[in-house]
């Protein structure tokens, strides 16, 4: 930097050789093109060059400018991708929000009961096994893709009700090497035994990503997904869905004709407890049983389960 400010003083066209000279050995390098340093240091680099720059006689290139503003605009990124390695040693990568709110919903982060639920089922996969399942308000797809990739289910359907959130939910199953079904009719679709994806460990999985709102939702759309199991996490945190969550698994219980009834996991982070009181009161106003599982003592995950994260496992 030193000999470009000589360089600046004394001649200002040679200072623009020097300058190509000196990106090319550093942001502009092979190295850095392929593995690009930090927004940060980017910004603080561009920055200080083009204050260099504009201290002297010489005019700083556009192109200095327009990164400087592509890499703002980087960092103000709402967007984000993060990488959670499994027991297996699979990957799943998801792409999230960098806010815990965006879009008039929280569904389009990984919240701490999605890891205490995913880690349970790893460590209990027969629960999944070669099973058809139906998870609620599956948000990013965390827990679903940890289990299609580590617990061969059968058939495993994400569902949620927010047009953002499943379209990044559709993004994320197909970054982890997952081909959800074409749009359609999800509750027919259950009734096959499945077909091939592309992920390596779970191609026998038929992924189905289905639009279900628990206030509307129908008896008969409930039969026809056919689930054995049904799984939900960090879906009490509001009393104002607790109801509509609470009349869609009693939809569940009665739906299923001559069929067992599905086995429930609901895994809660409890961050207001009367908000979880009201929860389990309404199960019991509705009949329906439940038992506290034992959550792991350890995660597996490179990121933190918070020791308020309860299992509910329900009896329809």
């Amino acid at each position: 930097m030193k000999e470009l400010e000589q360089s600046l003083s004394t001649s200002p066209d040679s200072a623009l050789l020097l300058l190509g000279d000196i990106l090319g050995k550093t942001i502009l390098h092979p190295l850095c093109v392929k593995y690009p340093p930090s927004a940060k240091y980017r910004r603080c680099f561009l920055t200080e060059l083009i204050k260099k720059l504009e201290s002297t006689a010489a005019e700083p290139l556009d192109e200095l400018y327009e990164a400087l503003a592509a890499v703002l605009k980087e960092e103000e990124s709402p967007h984000c991708y993060k990488n959670y390695i499994l027991p297996t040693g699979d990957t799943v990568s998801l792409g999230e929000s960098t806010a815990l709110i965006s879009g008039g919903t929280t569904g389009l982060v990984t919240w701490e009961a999605a890891l205490a639920l995913a880690q349970w089922a790893l460590h209990n996969p027969s629960v999944f096994r070669d099973r058809t399942i139906l998870e609620l308000g599956s948000g990013v797809g965390f827990t679903g893709i940890a289990i299609c990739k580590s617990c061969q289910p059968r058939t495993f359907i994400f569902s949620d009700c927010h047009p953002r959130v499943l379209s990044q939910l559709g993004e994320n199953i197909r970054l982890n090497s997952l081909t959800p079904e074409p749009d359609g009719t999800w509750s027919s679709q259950t009734q096959s035994q499945g077909q091939e994806g592309e992920g390596e460990k779970c191609q026998n999985t038929k992924v189905i990503v289905a639009e279900l709102d628990w206030s509307s939702v129908t008896e008969k759309q409930l039969l026809g997904l056919r689930a054995d199991v049904v799984i939900a996490a960090d879906v009490v945190y509001d009393p104002e869905i607790i109801s509509a969550l609470v009349g869609m698994l009693q939809k569940l219980s009665t739906s299923r004709a001559d069929r067992k009834a599905p086995e429930v996991f609901i895994a809660s982070t409890i961050r207001n407890p009367d908000t979880y009181q009201l929860f389990q009161a309404e199960l019991d106003k509705s009949g329906i049983r439940w038992q506290t599982i034992p959550a792991q003592s350890s995660c597996d995950f490179l990121y933190d389960v918070q020791p308020n994260v309860t299992i509910l496992q329900l009896f329809l």
